[in-house]
């Protein structure tokens, strides 16, 4: 049975210089949890925006939600996208928008009613502890605050897949530790997880979480090794 994220041999090149990813092969199967690791400047960003649809590999097939996305024509990409929850490094809030409404968004684009919406919103507004910062927009909010709105956005509609990128990098280690949890809880509902990060604390508080490491634009094993290490040069 395959998986609901599958890689075959994907690189990914920006412009004409080296390849940023190379040769990377993987299967996701429905309702895993996924960390993704490696130093900075390995490409964990890079196989992020694969993931959630913003860049098109350079070579290799990617599969998601079993259809091949590489050669899926791009009118049917923002339908995709919408089964993807994604909390971004750099948040990207809509500025004129209150947490409260940046938290609805998605459940307005998928149609849900105004009084569906409001106990789901202000429940996940209170769960990552912002409940009496409903109407503050991005401005007003730290950047933790900011942190844990974007974190309620992308979970709010309870998305097939969620990708994180450093998702706790701005909060103190209690509120990191509310978010996993949400993260958990979420994965035990069935939405399959992948969170890149550098925090080794993170790392150890999902017991069932399986660990992906990138050395240098590719996939290493546990130990470090590369699983598809750059052919030699003919002699």
């Amino acid at each position: 049975m395959g998986g609901i994220v599958q890689f075959d041999n994907v690189g990914l090149r920006y412009g004409t210089g080296a390849e940023t990813l190379s040769d990377i092969s993987f299967t996701l199967a429905p309702g895993t949890f996924h960390i993704l690791t490696g130093p900075s400047g390995a490409g964990k960003t890079s196989l992020l925006k694969l993931l959630y649809l913003a860049q098109r590999p350079s070579r290799g097939l990617i599969r998601l939600f079993g259809e091949d996305i590489v050669t899926m024509p791009r009118a049917r990409l923002p339908g995709f996208r919408r089964r993807i929850g994604v909390v971004f490094q750099d948040f990207r809030l809509v500025p004129y928008l209150s947490a409260y409404d940046n938290v609805a968004l998605p459940l307005r684009v998928a149609g849900v009613s105004e009084k569906e919406l409001d106990g789901p919103v202000r429940e996940m507004l209170a769960w990552v502890g912002l409940a009496n910062r409903a109407t503050a927009r991005p401005a007003t909010l730290s950047g933790g605050e900011q942190q844990r709105v974007a974190i309620a956005r992308a979970v709010i509609g309870r998305p097939e897949l969620l990708v994180a990128d450093e998702p706790t990098g701005n909060v103190d280690p209690e509120m990191a530790g509310r978010l996993i949890h949400l993260f958990d809880a979420l994965n035990k509902l069935g939405t399959t997880i992948v969170v890149a990060t550098h925090d080794i604390h993170l790392i150890g508080r999902v017991a069932h979480a399986q660990m992906m490491r990138l050395d240098r634009g590719r996939i290493a094993d546990p130990t470090g090794a590369l699983r598809h290490p750059p052919s030699r040069p003919a002699a």
